[in-house]
């Protein structure tokens, strides 16, 4: 990593929890969160949003959700997010197929239409070369209504940040899942 993370006890107190939910639920403290820990207003406010994106009561569907992270983390080179969202992904669909075939995503039929136009956009939102042109959006409206769209590119552009954050910093997989980790 580039900047290393503080010793746990050098962090604010009002952290605390924080990194307590993410030890119990991850077995261990999260390398990212350490580093945005570093200026935790920025830690909450990067915390909080993340929850609503995540929340269980989402229009987007938990394996779309974790499909659309895992393709921006690929792109964007970060391999602690294809880590930890790839084992979240195998949990959510049951099993590691798509996580398996998720940089041939158009050729294979394991993706429902659904999942092929929120990669789509995925793609297009993430790849500076390209747009989330008018044709783009219109392949999701079958599929979508404007409050899921909306919220749909909340989650990548949220994901955006995040994997180039992490990227950046050169932050490593913490060893949640086995998984391919070049970009398409």
């Amino acid at each position: 990593m580039r900047v290393p993370a503080k010793p746990i006890h050098r962090y604010p107190w009002y952290l605390a929890p924080f990194f307590w939910n993410q030890k119990r639920k991850y077995g261990q403290v999260l390398m990212p969160g350490l580093l945005w820990g570093r200026v935790p207003k920025l830690f909450i406010a990067v915390a909080i949003l993340y929850g609503v994106l995540d929340r269980r009561r989402s229009p987007l569907d938990p394996v779309l959700r974790s499909l659309v992270t895992v393709r921006v983390s690929q792109l964007n080179g970060c391999r602690f997010c294809v880590d930890i969202n790839s084992a979240t992904l195998a949990r959510r669909a049951g099993s590691q197929a798509k996580v398996d075939a998720l940089d041939a995503w158009r050729d294979s039929d394991i993706f429902e239409a659904k999942e092929k136009a929120a990669l789509d956009y995925a793609e297009a939102m993430t790849d500076s070369t390209r747009r989330a042109s008018d044709a783009i959006v219109e392949r999701l409206r079958p599929f979508f209504d404007e409050d899921a769209i909306v919220e749909l590119t909340g989650l990548i552009a949220f994901q955006n940040l995040s994997s180039k954050f992490n990227s950046a910093l050169d932050v490593p997989a913490q060893g949640f899942c086995r998984l391919p980790t070049a970009a398409a």
